[in-house]
Formats: C-alpha cells, structure tokens, sequence
C-alpha cells in the first residue's frame, strides 16, 4: 500500500526497520515545511536565518534517508524543494 503525504510517497511496509525510517522521512520533510513557513512569520533577519538553516537540516536529513531508502523519486522532489528555499531565502531575505 502506498500513500501521498507532502509530495512524499509514503509506502506501508512489513519490515519494522523500514518502517520507522519511512516515519523519520516523513517527519524531516514536515520539519523541514514548517521551519520553511516559520521563516516568513519571524521578527528579525537573524531569526528568519534561523529557521532558514532548520529548513535546510531538515531537507538535507530527508535527502539522505531518502536515498537509504532507494526512493529515487523522493530524493528528487526533496532536493528541488531545499533548491526552492534556498533561492527564496537569498532573494527575500539576504
């Protein structure tokens, strides 16, 4: 079984190991959006540089389990998605 969640697929293995890294996965790309709205939402240019970094450890955590994973489609979506942050942080915010 195979379900959509944040342009992630997320699949429902039976190997408990798996499992869990697919949560993980899950887990970093939803870290990683948050931090990426919380960025528009800060009060300074230091602070939106904060969240700006969590995005980026997030997504590059994503990346990496991702690729674990052998989820080739997955490691696509998510670097094109931290390559998106990165261009609207230095537009609008460096």
């Amino acid at each position: 079984m195979r379900k959509c969640l944040n342009s992630v697929v997320i699949e429902m293995p039976d190997n408990p190991e798996r499992v869990s890294r697919l949560q993980r996965l899950d887990q970093c790309t939803r870290q990683g959006e948050k931090a990426y709205d919380d960025m528009y939402e800060a009060n300074s240019p230091s602070q939106a540089a904060g969240f700006y970094s969590d995005a980026k450890e997030s997504f590059h955590e994503a990346i990496s389990l991702a690729a674990e994973l052998e989820r080739n489609t997955d490691v696509e979506v998510l670097r094109n998605r931290l390559e998106h942050i990165k261009a609207v942080f230095r537009s609008q915010f460096s």
